[in-house]
């Protein structure tokens, strides 16, 4: 009897559930955004630049949209204007302008439609250099820290973001090249296996000292690569900037990170207005997105060798990436051949744009040679073979 109440009971349990459950299909939202988003900050003794661009909807293709052809300024308190030039891609640039740090900055931006934005005047902040850049190999990776210190105790506020570069091989070595009827060996100028490339931090880096008796930071983590990563796989660079912020900046990343990067689960903050310190003169009720601060900015840069890490299994950037045969003739046909997949001139070529990694057979002509996808052979679609001006 007992079983059979149990069977019953668990019966309407389900049914209740299942009945309970009616499906859920959100509105999609079709408001369009097209707000101006300011990134960047005044150097007062470096070059200056500031990243305009526009909100995209969810639905959008594109993850950007470039603020193109605006006139950009920097205006101090005392009367002085000090243009931008523009680089392309809604990026503006100053050269080192060597601003008094006793004054206060702001930027002025006029865009293209005739919408004119102002920055409010910001106490210019003196950055303190950087002590130290390290970096250790721990489990989840190569982590890197920052630490550094202010004997005035003025600073109290941090951020920092960062540029990565590094060195990297593609998935296969090919000492090979077709010109066009025949496969011959590559001259140095050919080579398409060492390549450089670079990328910069997503993520937002604070910290403060106010509850310490010194103005000392020490130690903290701005990044950590994972063990398989590719940037890892043969010499790596990071080069950290850091910033001194009043406490108005500093409140506003706190809340860009909580929002940006923060939210997922119910523990999480709840998302909210981001009020930076930019504000559009035609319109004061439109949002605009950023908080230019004021100062100087200080830098460090490490340099990191896959010698020096632990026996980590770095993944290749196309791990799927394998061989193929091609022979030199076609003596058993439909087989690969070197003219049909690689010689590009020859009347068979079938357009398949693959490139040769190694010969094989035992006589002194090659019988063919194992052939590769090009994004597995030539580092070149992903990175350039010049190193960087700092690479050392």
């Amino acid at each position: 009897m007992m079983r059979n109440l149990n069977y019953i009971f668990y019966s309407f349990l389900l049914i209740c559930l299942f009945s309970c459950k009616t499906p859920y299909s959100p509105t999609p939202i079709s408001t369009v955004s097209n707000y101006l988003v300011v990134e960047g900050a005044i150097n007062i003794s470096d070059s200056t630049y500031i990243q305009l661009s526009r909100t995209v909807s969810l639905s959008s293709k594109s993850t950007t949209k470039a603020e193109l052809n605006a006139i950009v300024t920097i205006e101090s308190n005392t009367g002085n204007s000090y243009s931008l030039a523009a680089l392309g891609g809604g990026k503006y640039a100053a050269p080192p302008l060597n601003l008094n740090s006793a004054n206060q900055y702001r930027l002025h931006i006029k865009t293209a439609n005739g919408s004119q934005y102002l920055s409010d005047f910001e106490e210019t902040k003196v950055t303190p250099a950087i002590d130290t850049l390290t970096w250790q190999a721990k489990d989840d990776g190569l982590e890197i820290y920052v630490s550094t210190h202010d004997p005035k105790n003025a600073t109290r506020y941090y951020r920092w973001d960062y540029t990565e570069a590094w060195e990297f091989h593609p998935s296969f070595y090919s000492g090979y090249i077709s010109n066009g009827l025949q496969i011959v060996p590559r001259t140095p100028a050919q080579q398409i296996w060492d390549c450089f490339t670079g990328d910069v931090s997503s993520n937002i880096t604070l910290a403060s000292s106010l509850q310490l008796s010194q103005d000392v930071i020490n130690q903290q983590l701005v990044s950590i690569v994972p063990q398989s990563a590719e940037k890892i796989s043969v010499k790596y660079s990071i080069q950290v900037k850091q910033y001194a912020l009043t406490k108005a900046a500093y409140d506003y990343w706190t809340l860009l990170k909580k929002n940006t990067e923060q939210l997922g689960s119910i523990f999480d903050a709840q998302p909210s207005a981001s009020i930076g310190n930019i504000h559009c003169v035609n319109n004061p009720s439109e949002p605009v997105i950023g908080y230019i601060s004021t100062g100087t900015v200080t830098k460090n840069r490490i340099f990191v060798s896959n010698s020096q890490l632990p026996h980590w299994y770095t993944q290749a950037f196309y791990p799927s990436c394998g061989t193929d045969t091609a022979w030199a003739s076609d003596s058993k046909p439909p087989r690969l051949t070197e003219d049909k997949g690689v010689n590009y001139k020859s009347g068979a070529y079938q357009g398949l744009g693959l490139i040769p990694v190694m010969p094989f057979g035992t006589g002194p002509v090659p019988d063919g040679y194992t052939v590769s996808e090009p994004y597995c052979v030539d580092c070149t679609l992903r990175g350039s073979k010049t190193p960087p001006s700092f690479w050392k």
